[in-house]
């Protein structure tokens, strides 16, 4: 590589590690023009291609730099993206499972960055068969995107809920409370544990459910709502007040 283009390729860099998009993509255009042998400069041409919603030429970009390296990771999973946007669900999913089986199949050894973006993925596909109707579907891709990141508090919330909408109580009680541990001010997870645990038959527990959530937000109408519902019940149960002699 002459002097020229090792600049170019120096200031593409800089202008896209500053997302300077406009110049970085001048630049780079220019250096693959001579040598298209770089992975990573495919991997940001298919990123500034994609900020500007040119899904094919992104395509293109990430899936040359997959060909120049195989493992590169960062380049699957935006080609992953790149492939859901332009409706190629069947090659994303194809990417997601090439990502995610080594050799090892040990999932752990990708970078927290990518176990996220991961995660975040197999939510999105979770609430496309939601929306569809596929429960089972739904529950299954969010139980794969909690194994990849276990403390991510929505999506064990998410994943709850959905349990809970399907009947199974027990392992719904199990991620909110899985939920709130990762994310103790987490005042969404508190209030639908106490439902949970209302509908388990477990009123004491909900109610203080219930307070936890207030106490972490005393502005929640929700939490505020279901505890005077739990004093309105307590007084049913309780019976009129005897009469006095």
């Amino acid at each position: 590589m002459d002097e020229h283009v090792r600049q170019m390729l120096v200031q593409g860099r800089e202008h896209y590690a500053k997302q300077e998009f406009e110049q970085a993509e001048q630049l780079l255009t220019k250096v693959l023009a001579v040598d298209d042998r770089f992975a990573d400069v495919h991997d940001m041409m298919g990123i500034i291609a994609h900020n500007g919603k040119r899904f094919v030429d992104a395509e293109h970009h990430f899936e040359r730099a997959l060909e120049l390296n195989p493992n590169y990771t960062e380049a699957a999973l935006n080609l992953a993206v790149t492939y859901n946007d332009r409706g190629k669900f069947d090659e994303a999913r194809a990417i997601y499972t090439r990502i995610k089986e080594r050799p090892t199949g040990d999932t752990t050894s990708l970078d927290p960055f990518a176990r996220g973006k991961i995660a975040n993925m197999h939510a999105a596909l979770a609430d496309a068969y939601n929306d569809a109707n596929l429960t089972r579907e739904a529950i299954a891709e969010y139980e794969k995107a909690v194994l990849l990141c276990p403390d991510f508090a929505d999506l064990r919330t998410k994943l709850a809920t959905l349990l809970r909408q399907s009947g199974d109580l027990t392992r719904a009680r199990d991620h909110y409370e899985a939920a709130i541990r990762a994310r103790p001010g987490f005042v969404q997870a508190r209030i639908l544990l106490g439902v949970t645990l209302l509908a388990l038959g477990e009123l004491d527990h909900a109610e203080a459910a219930w307070n936890e959530a207030l106490a972490a937000d005393p502005a929640s109408v929700s939490a505020k709502m279901y505890l005077r519902m739990v004093k309105l019940q307590r007084a049913r149960l309780s019976g009129p007040p005897a009469a006095e002699m």
